[in-house]
């Protein structure tokens, strides 16, 4: 079985309350860590990574991003999935190749870019050109910005997954979606939900599977906390 296979397969068959939780490295360093801890899968945050070679969100060179993903990737042995933003304006069959020589088994994809939404049948239609250039070998996780873009309305994001579904997404990713509209988006999307976390904040891992989650991802929120760990040990040395 391939790596997109084992992955693909992490996200099906699983029952409420018992979401894939899948922690986000951003170096070499942190992936062992959450490996070593008995994490089956990883998802790279593209905040995070871009935090750890020193960029602001959304500035990180595209040959950084990917040789950050391949030195992750190289660093365990269970699947890794990057974050790749909106595709850094590469065709299908590159943004493809690039993700699969880094090693990767699959992707996120964002839906707007320098903060406005995509028109989502134009998004849809380069989704599914991905997904002819993967073929099987990778899985797309379609993120979805209208919440982070304030359009409240869950139709909005579940006409969007809808899209993004047929065009051949794995899995969609309604990203800050308000907890309360959880189960109103997973009764209205097909396939897997990627449901957004905030380590030591919010309902658990556990709770968000019980409101629809089939995955649960952190972003940038586990490298932030390292940060905000390390700037306590600088503190005590100063001291």
């Amino acid at each position: 079985m391939s790596g997109a296979d084992r992955f693909r397969a992490l996200h099906h068959g699983r029952v409420p309350g018992d979401p894939l939780v899948l922690p986000g490295p951003w170096d070499a360093a942190s992936a062992r860590v959450f490996a070593d801890a008995g994490f089956p899968a990883l998802a790279t945050p593209s905040a995070g990574v871009a935090a750890s070679l020193g960029y602001a969100d959304g500035a990180t060179p595209a040959d950084e991003m990917f040789a950050a993903v391949a030195r992750i990737a190289r660093a365990v042995d269970v699947p890794v999935s990057a974050d790749v933003e909106d595709g850094y304006g590469l065709a299908p069959e590159e943004l493809v190749e690039r993700l699969l020589e880094a090693g990767a088994v699959g992707c996120n994809l964002e839906d707007s870019v320098d903060g406005v939404l995509k028109d989502p049948r134009e998004h849809a239609e380069w989704l599914g050109e991905v997904r002819a250039a993967a073929g099987d070998r990778l899985f797309l996780n379609a993120r979805i910005d209208t919440f982070v873009r304030g359009v409240d309305d869950p139709d909005a994001a579940i006409g969007r997954a809808a899209l993004y579904v047929a065009a051949g997404a794995d899995c969609v990713y309604p990203i800050d979606a308000p907890v309360g509209v959880l189960p109103l988006l997973r009764s209205g999307i097909q396939g897997p939900l990627n449901v957004h976390a905030l380590p030591g904040e919010g309902p658990s891992p556990a709770q968000l599977g019980g409101l629809g989650a089939t995955r649960v991802t952190f972003g940038p929120g586990l490298q932030r906390r390292a940060q905000g760990a390390l700037r306590e040990i600088a503190a005590d040395l100063v001291d």
